[in-house]
């Protein structure tokens, strides 16, 4: 794993005050519960997608740290050779990528491979995608913005019915409240007839900021207003190979680097034994879980 430069960072963002960031540096350092392996590159992250306001990014770090924490279906066990996300891989294309819309946003799809239902499971599929996303990030370094695109071709009332409104809710949780970057759009390309089933996972646990860059395309030449053709794999008209191909890169980082990925995960949760005052667990996070069931797919 190779992080990305930060004086190129930090001129291609001149905004950004680094002797501010320095000073985030030091206060992340000297909290006990916190890794003092957590880097300058990786703390910009935060402060470039908090906007530079130093409170705002000490809490989203919190947060996104104890969510690592706290997350064991997302981001712990965060091992390639594992067989649950071995199988992820084979199931799902998880693809960043190249160049920028003409706004300077990167461009991350998904979409299925497999279509058979019983080798989908959202848990593991969502903990490769953020896996995926972090290598990705800690590689490209700061960007104005992010776009998140979902392929639903082949995806049948079957896979939806195997994605638990918990999961859901902690999934969208950790986007809104802990992701360090700035969301641009999400897209859903290819929609499907039963997508109400869809947004009705999604919605009891949107903000309205989500809801205002959340788009849906049954017509890709709309599509193509948000993400140019040439930008996009060959299925979909662009001028990249094609996503079965270009999987196999980040895929074969992840297993390249998989003990500094290991590390990567060590470094990224906090030891609420010695977290200041009281310690946090998941239902701080999330509430309790047993108030939410399962949506009903008929």
């Amino acid at each position: 794993m190779k992080e990305a430069d930060l004086d190129d960072q930090y001129g291609r963002f001149p905004e950004i005050n680094r002797s501010e960031v320095q000073k985030f540096i030091e206060w992340i350092h000297a909290q006990p519960h916190i890794s003092d392996r957590f880097s300058e590159g990786e703390a910009l992250h935060f402060f470039h997608a908090c906007r530079s306001s130093m409170e705002v990014a000490k809490q989203v770090l919190d947060t996104n740290l104890t969510a690592r924490t706290h997350l064991d279906e997302f981001f712990v066990n965060l091992d390639c050779e594992r067989p649950e996300i071995r199988r992820a891989m084979r199931t799902v294309s998880i693809v960043p990528l190249p160049g920028a819309t003409p706004e300077g946003y990167r461009v991350i799809l998904a979409k299925l491979d497999d279509l058979n239902t019983s080798n989908y499971n959202f848990a593991d599929v969502m903990k490769l995608y953020c896996m995926v996303f972090d290598l990705w990030m800690y590689e490209d370094g700061i960007q104005p913005g992010h776009l998140i695109v979902i392929d639903l071709k082949g995806t049948s009332l079957g896979h939806v019915a195997r994605i638990g409104l918990i999961q859901m809710k902690k999934f969208l949780f950790y986007l809104q409240e802990a992701a360090a970057i700035r969301l641009m759009g999400f897209h859903f390309i290819n929609i499907v007839p039963f997508m109400d089933k869809i947004l009705a996972l999604m919605t009891p646990f949107m903000k309205k900021e989500l809801s205002t860059v959340l788009h849906m395309h049954s017509d890709l030449n709309q599509f193509y207003k948000f993400v140019p053709k040439e930008m996009l794999p060959k299925e979909y008209e662009g001028q990249v190979e094609e996503t079965s191909l270009v999987k196999e890169v980040y895929y074969k980082k992840l297993l390249d680097n998989r003990k500094e990925f290991l590390e990567f995960e060590t470094r990224h949760q906090v030891n609420e034994k010695l977290r200041p005052g009281k310690a946090k667990n998941a239902s701080d996070l999330f509430g309790i879980e047993g108030n939410f069931k399962k949506l009903d797919i008929d």
